[in-house]
């Protein structure tokens, strides 16, 4: 008995004083600890991955941006078909929740609110270009470019994220008219889009064949192992750069997605 109290660390306990001035030594005994030390490491362990998994958030920034590159084929074009003035108020209440998040205590719904806004320049564009400027290709970029100015000043601030989402997508977007006009598909466009609903399907199917020529897919090829080759660099960037690579890359997909539908079952394209 003495030999164990020997060996259990010693403690001052305060008597009160009622009952003696005098402080009193006494034994604590020790914390329990397994004898196998790897059993000790792997409690730690995994209550570590316990807490950094609740510190992971539900949808990771890069995904949800992918989410929202794709999110106007399915919803914007055929909302800007039958109502473009409403698709194009949608935009104040992309902005309006944009804000709200981005002023929320969490980092991870502040990005989010950020990146929110970014993607209502985006939503605008597209909604005024594809609802009335649509016959006219020449002016799609300058118009899905309006808030170019606001993106760059916002690099340097708290609305950095949404910068980036938006130029990202501009660029995939500039990326695809410049490959377009080079392959010669562009003068094509007006004609496809004004076609009467019965013609239409046969007229983008030859406009897609057109970019399986050598020259114009050597072209495609070119701008699209180009926007490849930068989205690889982003990637190991950062969080944003990670952004501005799924951004880009999600883009070039939905513009193959596109030209294989366009191919294979035009009326399935979301174009006409």
């Amino acid at each position: 008995m003495v030999d164990c109290l020997s060996r259990c660390p010693a403690a001052v306990v305060a008597v009160p004083s009622g009952v003696s001035s005098r402080y009193i030594p006494v034994r604590v005994p020790a914390p329990a600890v397994d004898a196998d030390p790897s059993l000790n490491r792997r409690r730690v362990s995994v209550s570590g991955s316990c807490v950094a998994a609740t510190e992971q958030p539900a949808v990771p920034l890069p995904a949800l941006a992918g989410a929202l590159v794709v999110l106007p084929v399915f919803v914007q074009a055929p909302w800007v078909r039958a109502a473009p003035m409403a698709a194009a108020l949608f935009t104040a209440a992309l902005v309006a929740i944009g804000i709200l998040l981005e002023r929320h205590r969490s980092p991870h719904w502040k990005d989010v609110g950020a990146l929110l806004v970014g993607f209502s320049g985006s939503w605008l564009g597209g909604a005024l270009f594809w609802g009335w400027c649509r016959l006219h290709p020449a002016w799609h970029l300058p118009v899905e470019a309006f808030a170019l100015p606001l993106a760059v000043a916002g690099l340097g601030g708290r609305w950095r994220l949404a910068g980036i989402f938006y130029l990202a997508s501009l660029l995939g977007t500039a990326a695809t008219d410049v490959a377009m006009l080079l392959s010669g598909v562009m003068e094509l466009w007006p004609q496809v889009l004004s076609a009467p609903l019965q013609e239409a399907p046969a007229l983008l199917q030859a406009a897609a064949m057109v970019v399986l020529r050598p020259l114009p897919l050597v072209v495609v090829g070119t701008m699209a192992s180009l926007l490849l080759g930068l989205a690889g660099w982003l990637r190991k960037r950062g969080t944003a750069g990670r952004l501005a690579a799924v951004t880009i890359a999600t883009t070039l997909a939905v513009d193959g997605l596109f030209l294989a539908a366009s191919l294979a079952a035009p009326r399935f394209s979301g174009l006409i």
